[in-house]
C-alpha cells in the first residue's frame, strides 16, 4: 500500500487537532462548573460570575491564550432540545413598510391588495411584497404603482412613470434593508439581555429571522424585549466637564454607604471641599508609568465606582491628567458594566443625578479597546426630558468617504427635519458639543458639532471603519420606517426536559457504541476489532469537527452520530464481505486484503456519496434541529470514509507486516450467506404482488384515516405537561375541549404522567395577549381534572399558519428533490436509465409504506407518530438507506454484466447473481443498523421515538425493497434487452483474430 506514512501523519494531525476543538468546551463546562459552585443557585450570581470571567484567561497552550469568551465561542455549543431555553421566529411586518413608503394612501385598491396579501401572507411560502404586487394586478387596479411611492422621500429611487417592475425592486430591496435592520437591532437587544451563546439568523428568502437563546428563565420579558419597536432618537448631551463633580460625588456618596472601609467613610467627608481635580491628580499616583496603568486604574475601596468606572481622561502635556472633551464620561470593562448600571440604580445615586440626565453606553466597544465600553452622558429635553429629534424625519443615510478617504455617514432629513436641525446643531456649536444618536437607549455615535448645518445634509465622522459607516447608516435609515417584529413560531423548552434529552442522548450513545462493537467482534473475529477502532477514531473525529465547525449539538444531531456509528460499518462490511470472497477464490490473506479493498471502493462511494447527496438537501432544506441532524450525517460519512478505508488499511498493513494472523470470521460465520442461490428474478412477481397490496393499503389509510401532523405542520401550540401522579388522558381532554370549543389534542409523552397537548385555538393570533390567553385556559382545564394532582409546563412550541405552511412546502419539495437528484446521480454512474427507474421505484415504495405504517399505527402504540420536521428526516435518510443499498447491488450487477461474454448469460440469472452475492452485506449492514436504531429506539427518549421508529421501519422496508424491488425491475425494464449489449461489439473486437 503506498502512502501509508502520509496517512498515519494525516490521523496524527486529525487527531489533534480534533482534541484541540473539543479542549475548548472541557474548558468552559470548569468554568462553568466553578461557576454553579459559587453561586449555588443562585442565577443573578451565577451569571455575574461568568461575565467578571469573560475577558479573563482560562486556557492557556503557551503559543496561544483564551479568555472565556474566547473559549465559550469555540466550544461545541448544546442546541435547545438539550440545553433548555427559548427558540423563536420573527417577522417583520412588511406591510408597514410598505403603507410607510407610500406616505399610507388612502386608495381604496391600494389598500385592498395590500390587506389581501396580508391574508394570503400566513398560508402562503411567499413574501408580503411579492403578493401585493400579485394582488394589486388581479384587483384590476389601473393606477402605476409609482404614483404612490415616488414621495419626496423617495424622490432620488422612483419618479412618477416609472414601470411596476422598477417599483416592485425598489421595495424588495427596502424590504431586505428593513429586515437587515430588524436583525441588528434584535442582535443588540439581546446582547443586553445577557444570553450565553445567542444565535441568531436570517432565514434567507424570508422576511424571517431565527433566534435560539438558551438557558433563559423570563420568556415573557424576552417576548417584550424582542417585539418593541425600535425608537431612533437625537439627543443633546452632556460635556464630561460638567458631568465628572456628579460623578465624583456620586462615588464619595457610594463609599459612605457601603462602608468600603472605615478610613473611606472619613475621607470622603473631610475632602468634600476639595476640588476634582484633587482627584484627577491622584490617578497617576505620583508614579512615572502612570499612563502605561492609565487604561485599567483601580482607586481601591475608596472609590467604588471609579473602581470599575474609570473616568475619561487623558494625559496632558504637563504630565498630568485631563477629562478629554467630549459627552464620554467614563470606560468600563464589559464585565464590570452590570456593578456600574447597579450603582446607578441606588436610591441615594438618583437623587444626586439631574432630572434631565441619562447615562447611556455604546453600543459595542471601539476597535481598538475591545473589553471595553464607553459611558455617555445625555441631556434630555422639554418637560419630558427627551430627545430634541426623533428617527422619522430621515429620508436616507450612506455610507461614504470623506475627502481624506476615511469613512464618514451621509445624512439627508426632510424638511421639518432639516428646520429643527438647523436650530439644534446652531445651539450646539457654539461650544462644539456633541449630538448622540441613541437607538433602543443605546448610543451609536456621539459626533461633536463643528457648525450649524442649514439645510438637512450632514456628514457625521469619527474613528469609523467601513463596517461601522454600514451599521450607523443601516440604523439611521431603520429610524425613518418603523416596522414591527411579531412572534410567529416559539419553542420554549425548560432545563429538567433538557438534561433529561441529554441523559437519554448519552445513554442511547454509548449503548449503540457497545452493540455495534460487540456485533462486529462476534461476525468478523480480529477483523472486527479493527472495524471498532475505526468507529471509535470516526465518533471522536466526527465530535471534534462539529466543535471546529462551531456547530450545535441538537439531540436528532446525537442521533445522527448513534446512526453514523451504525452506517460506518457499512464500509467496512463491504471491505470484508469482499476479503472473504477472494479468501474463497483460494488467494492469500494479503492478496485478499489488497484486492478486498479495490473491489469494494467502488460500491462503498456510490453508497455513501448518494447518502451525502440527501443529507444536503436536509440541510437545505431544514430548520432547528433537523439541521443539526444533516450536519452530523454529512461529516459522519467524510469520517467514516477516511477511517474506515485508510484508517482500518494502514492497520491491516501493519498487522501484516508483524505477521498477525488476520480473520474475517468464526467458524459459525464462516459461510453465512456464502452460496445463496435465491431464484429473486424467477419469484419477482411474487414480491410485485405483496408490495403492490402493501401500498394499496398504506394508500388507503393515508387518505382515509389520514395522519397526525405535528403543530409544526398544522400551525398551532404544543405544550408538554407533567403532573406528580398519572392521570386520566380522557378527563383532560374533554376538559380542555369544553374551554377551548376546539378539539383537542392530548398524548401520553413518554411515563403515564407526562402528556404533550396540541392546540389550534387562536391559530392565527400570534400575540402576547392570545398567548397568555391560551396559557391561561390550559391551566384553567389541566387543574379541573385534580386539584391535589399539581402539574408543570415543561416546555412549548407556538407556529403560526404562514410558518407551518413553509415547513410542508420545504417538506414535500425536499422528498421529491431527493428522489430527482439520487435517480439524476444512479444515471451518471451507471448510464442506463432503467438504474434510475428502478431506483426510483424502490424508494418511492418505502416512503408510502413508511406513510401508510405511520398512518395506521397512529393512536394504536403508545408513542407519538407525528408527522413532522423530524418525520421529514427520517423519511429522507430511508431514502438515502434504500438507494446505499441498491447502489451496491447495481455495482455488483455493472461488474457481472461487464465482464467479457456476459451478454451470453441469461439476465435473470446475472440479476439473481447479483443481488445472492451481496446478500451477505446486506444483511449484516441491515442487522448493525437496527441493532442501533433499536438502542435509539428504547434508550432515545420519547422526543425522537418516533423518529428512531421511522427510521428503525423504513431500514426494513429499505432492506426488502433493495433486494426485491430495485434489481428485478431493471430486468423488467429491459424487455428482453441484455444489459450487457453494449458491451458485446467492443468485447468482439477484442477477441477477433
Amino acid at each position: 500500500m503506498q502512502g501509508k506514512g502520509l496517512i498515519k501523519l494525516l490521523v496524527i494531525v486529525v487527531s489533534l487537532a480534533c482534541l484541540h476543538s473539543l479542549s475548548f468546551t472541557w474548558v468552559t463546562r470548569n468554568v462553568e462548573r466553578d461557576a454553579e459552585n459559587f453561586a449555588k443557585g443562585d442565577l443573578a450570581k451565577e451569571k455575574s460570575y461568568l461575565d467578571s470571567m469573560a475577558g479573563e484567561v482560562v486556557y492557556n497552550l503557551g503559543f496561544a491564550k483564551y479568555t472565556y469568551r474566547e473559549a465559550k465561542a469555540n466550544e461545541l455549543a448544546l442546541g435547545l432540545d438539550l440545553k433548555g431555553g427559548m427558540n423563536v421566529t420573527m417577522e417583520i411586518s412588511l406591510d408597514e413598510l410598505i403603507r410607510n413608503l407610500a406616505n399610507n394612501p388612502k386608495d381604496e385598491k391600494f389598500n385592498k391588495a395590500l390587506e389581501q396579501a396580508v391574508a394570503k401572507s400566513k398560508t402562503s411560502a411567499k413574501t408580503v411584497v411579492a403578493l401585493f404586487m400579485e394582488e394589486y394586478k388581479s384587483i384590476g387596479a389601473t393606477t402605476p404603482l409609482s404614483t404612490f411611492f415616488s414621495t419626496k422621500d423617495n424622490a432620488s429611487l422612483i419618479k412618477p412613470g416609472d414601470s411596476d417592475s422598477k417599483v416592485e425592486s425598489f421595495l424588495q430591496k427596502e424590504a431586505d434593508n428593513a429586515i437587515q435592520n430588524s436583525y441588528k437591532v434584535l442582535r443588540t437587544r439581546i446582547d443586553k439581555f445577557g444570553v450565553a451563546s445567542p444565535n441568531i439568523q436570517i432565514q434567507q428568502g424570508t422576511n424571517r429571522i431565527l433566534i435560539e437563546l438558551p438557558g433563559v428563565k423570563d420568556e415573557s420579558r424576552v417576548r417584550n424585549l424582542l417585539q418593541g419597536s425600535a425608537k431612533l432618537e437625537f439627543y443633546e448631551t452632556y460635556t464630561n466637564q460638567e458631568v465628572y463633580p456628579i460623578l465624583e460625588n456620586i462615588d464619595k456618596t457610594l463609599a459612605s454607604t457601603l462602608k468600603a472601609a472605615p478610613a473611606a467613610t472619613t475621607n470622603a467627608a473631610a475632602d468634600t471641599s476639595k476640588k476634582s481635580d484633587d482627584l484627577l491628580s491622584n490617578l497617576t499616583g505620583g508614579k512615572k508609568d502612570a499612563k502605561k496603568d492609565s487604561a485599567a486604574v483601580n482607586l481601591g475601596q475608596k472609590n467604588p465606582l471609579f473602581e470599575v468606572l474609570r473616568p475619561a481622561v487623558y494625559m496632558g502635556e504637563n504630565q498630568q491628567m485631563a477629562l478629554m472633551p467630549g459627552s464620554m464620561v467614563g470606560i468600563a470593562s464589559l464585565k464590570d458594566t452590570a456593578k456600574v448600571n447597579a450603582y446607578l440604580q441606588r436610591p441615594e445615586v438618583k437623587s444626586i443625578l439631574p432630572g434631565n440626565l441619562k447615562l447611556l453606553w455604546a453600543v459595542k466597544p471601539e476597535q481598538k479597546t475591545p473589553e471595553q465600553l464607553s459611558l455617555y452622558a445625555i441631556k434630555g429635553a422639554g418637560q419630558d426630558n427627551g430627545a430634541v429629534l426623533t428617527g422619522d424625519v430621515i429620508t436616507d443615510a450612506t455610507a461614504n468617504f470623506d475627502e481624506k478617504n476615511q469613512p464618514v455617514v451621509g445624512m439627508q432629513m426632510n424638511s421639518e427635519g432639516a428646520r429643527e436641525w438647523k436650530k439644534i446643531t446652531a445651539k450646539a456649536a457654539q461650544n462644539r458639543d456633541a449630538i448622540a444618536i441613541v437607538l433602543d437607549n443605546v448610543v451609536y455615535s456621539a459626533p461633536s458639532v463643528n457648525g450649524e448645518i442649514p439645510n438637512g445634509s450632514s456628514s457625521i465622522s469619527g474613528s469609523f471603519t467601513v463596517e461601522d459607516t454600514k451599521d450607523l447608516a443601516n440604523v439611521l435609515k431603520a429610524g425613518r420606517l418603523p416596522t414591527t417584529a411579531k412572534i410567529v413560531e416559539e419553542a420554549i423548552v425548560g432545563p429538567t426536559l433538557g438534561q433529561a434529552a441529554i441523559d437519554a442522548g448519552v445513554n442511547s450513545a454509548v449503548i449503540g457504541i457497545i452493540v455495534v462493537m460487540i456485533f462486529m467482534i462476534a461476525y468478523y473475529n480480529t477483523a472486527g476489532i479493527v472495524a471498532n477502532i475505526a468507529v471509535l477514531l470516526n465518533v471522536f473525529i466526527i465530535m471534534g469537527v462539529l466543535a471546529s465547525l462551531n456547530a450545535v449539538l441538537t439531540l436528532p444531531g446525537i442521533a445522527g452520530i448513534v446512526l453514523t456509528m451504525g452506517t460506518a460499518v457499512d464500509a467496512n462490511v463491504l471491505i470484508y464481505e469482499r476479503i472473504r470472497e477472494e479468501l474463497g477464490l483460494g488467494k492469500s490473506i494479503r492478496q485478499a486484503v489488497a484486492d478486498g479493498y479495490k473491489h469494494a471502493l467502488p460500491s462503498i462511494l456510490d453508497s455513501q456519496i448518494t447518502t451525502f447527496l440527501i443529507g444536503i438537501i436536509l440541510f437545505l432544506f431544514g430548520s432547528g434541529p433537523i439541521l443539526g441532524f444533516a450536519t452530523t450525517l454529512m461529516v459522519g460519512i467524510i469520517t467514516s470514509l477516511f477511517t474506515a478505508i485508510l484508517v482500518t488499511r494502514v492497520i491491516f498493513e501493519w498487522m501484516l507486516a508483524k505477521d498477525f494472523k488476520i480473520k474475517v470470521s468464526f467458524p459459525w460465520s464462516a459461510n453465512t450467506l456464502h452460496n445463496a442461490n435465491f431464484k429473486f428474478v424467477q419469484k419477482r412477481k411474487i414480491f410485485y404482488a405483496i408490495s403492490i397490496v402493501a401500498v394499496l393499503i398504506s394508500a388507503a389509510s393515508i387518505f382515509t384515516k389520514g395522519f397526525s401532523l405535528g403543530v409544526d405542520f398544522q400551525g398551532g401550540r404544543t405544550y408538554t405537561v407533567r403532573y406528580d401522579k398519572p392521570v386520566d388522558l380522557e378527563a383532560v381532554r374533554t376538559n380542555l375541549d369544553d374551554i377551548f370549543q376546539k378539539t383537542t389534542e392530548v398524548k401520553v409523552f413518554g411515563a403515564s404522567n407526562q402528556l404533550r397537548i396540541t392546540t389550534t385555538y387562536h391559530i392565527e393570533e400570534t400575540s402576547d395577549t392570545a398567548d397568555k390567553e391560551v396559557l391561561d385556559k390550559l391551566n384553567q382545564g389541566l387543574s379541573k381534572v385534580d386539584a391535589s394532582n399539581k402539574h408543570e409546563i415543561l416546555s412549548s412550541q407556538k407556529v403560526g399558519p404562514s410558518i407551518a405552511t413553509d415547513i410542508k412546502s420545504r417538506a414535500t419539495s425536499s422528498a421529491i428533490f431527493s428522489i430527482i437528484i439520487v435517480a439524476a446521480y444512479i444515471l451518471i454512474r451507471f448510464h442506463k436509465w432503467e438504474y434510475s427507474v428502478g431506483a426510483a421505484i424502490a424508494t418511492i415504495h418505502d416512503a408510502i409504506i413508511l406513510l401508510g405504517l405511520f398512518s395506521i399505527l397512529d393512536g394504536i402504540v403508545p408513542f407519538s407518530l407525528d408527522i413532522d420536521q423530524h418525520f421529514v428526516a427520517a423519511i429522507l435518510t430511508v431514502i438515502a438507506y434504500s438507494v446505499n443499498d441498491t447502489v451496491v447491488v447495481f455495482d455488483r450487477l455493472r461488474e457481472f454484466v461487464s465482464k467479457p461474454n456476459a451478454h451470453n448469460e441469461d439476465l435473470g440469472d446475472v440479476v439473481n447473481h447479483a443481488i445472492n452475492s451481496t446478500l451477505s452485506r446486506t444483511i449484516i449492514t441491515s442487522l448493525t443498523i437496527v441493532f442501533v436504531l433499536a438502542v435509539l429506539f428504547i434508550f432515545g427518549g420519547e422526543v425522537i421515538r418516533g423518529f428512531s421508529f421511522a427510521i428503525l421501519i423504513g431500514v426494513i422496508v429499505g432492506t426488502y425493497s433493495s433486494i426485491i424491488l430495485a434489481a428485478p425491475s431493471v430486468y423488467d425494464l429491459r424487455k428482453g434487452k441484455h444489459l450487457a449489449e453494449g458491451n458485446t461489439a467492443k468485447k468482439a473486437e477484442v477477441v477477433r483474430p
